[in-house]
Order: structure tokens, then C-alpha cells, then sequence
């Protein structure tokens, strides 16, 4: 019985904390209603949103998830301070009417970070993260810092 109910708190622990690398930039997903549990889910945690737009084509995308996979106290701090909402951009899927409400992208990925009533806080082009084929792991980390929220 112990190992069942073992079982289904970390399969629940799991799937409550997916890691940016096992999240997926959905043409089918309806940004507004992502927003709106992000909202949800920042205001009840006091955390900040992450909102990342690219999509699965985007071969910055994966090595930033992956990046991020690979650097344990970068998801320290995302999963503390932030509730991840990836929002496609792809030609199946602009997700125009959505993103019109944000600042011009000009590459992706692309971050948003909005505060947890869902207010735009910053709009970051990520080349300014990336080192050689990577990112940079020390401005990766300011950048995730600066924006947290004060606790």
C-alpha cells in the first residue's frame, strides 16, 4: 500500500513540476486559457510566469530546454520562483490574436515574464543568454534571479 501511494505522490509531483525540456510548444493549446491557469497556479504559489514562445521546429528552443534540463540550480530556480507557460509560434499555429498583446518577438525563443496577476513585467530575446551553441549559465541565472519574486 505504502509503495503505491509512494507511487502516485511522485507520478503526481511529476506531472505538478514538468521541466521545460518534457513540456511541448502545442499548435492545439489555447494560450488564453494556459494564461489563465498560469495565473491560477502563480497567485495561489506566489510565483512569477515564464511565459516561453517558440515552437517545436525551433532548434534554440530544444537546446534551451535542454540547457535548462542540464543545469540543476537553473530548474532550482525556475521551480521555485516560476510557473513555465510554453505558447506556440509555428506556421500551423501563430497564435497571433494572443501574442498581439505582447511586444514584437523578433527570434525564438522568446521570454515573457509576467508578474502573477499575469502583468508584463519583462520581454527577453534570449540571444542575449546564449554563449557559442549554448547559453550562458551565469547570465542565464541573473536573468531567472532579477525577475523573481521578492519573498
Amino acid at each position: 500500500m505504502f509503495r503505491l501511494l509512494l507511487g502516485t505522490l511522485v507520478v503526481a509531483a511529476a506531472a505538478f513540476c514538468q521541466m521545460p525540456a518534457e513540456m511541448k510548444y502545442d499548435p492545439q493549446a489555447d494560450p488564453n486559457a494556459g494564461l489563465k491557469a498560469a495565473i491560477e497556479r502563480a497567485g495561489q504559489e506566489h510565483k512569477r510566469i515564464l511565459m516561453d514562445v517558440g515552437g517545436e521546429w525551433c532548434g534554440w528552443c530544444h537546446r534551451m530546454d535542454k540547457f535548462l534540463a542540464d543545469h540543476a540550480e537553473l530548474l532550482a530556480l525556475l521551480n521555485k520562483n516560476y510557473v513555465v507557460l510554453k505558447v506556440n509560434f509555428s506556421p500551423e499555429n501563430e497564435n497571433k490574436a494572443f501574442l498581439a498583446g505582447y511586444p514584437k518577438v523578433a527570434g525564438y525563443p522568446h521570454l515573457f515574464v509576467l508578474d502573477g496577476a499575469g502583468k508584463l513585467l519583462v520581454s527577453k530575446d534570449t540571444s542575449e543568454l546564449e554563449e557559442g551553441k549554448s547559453y550562458n549559465l551565469d547570465r542565464f541565472r541573473e536573468f531567472l534571479e532579477k525577475y523573481a519574486p521578492a519573498k
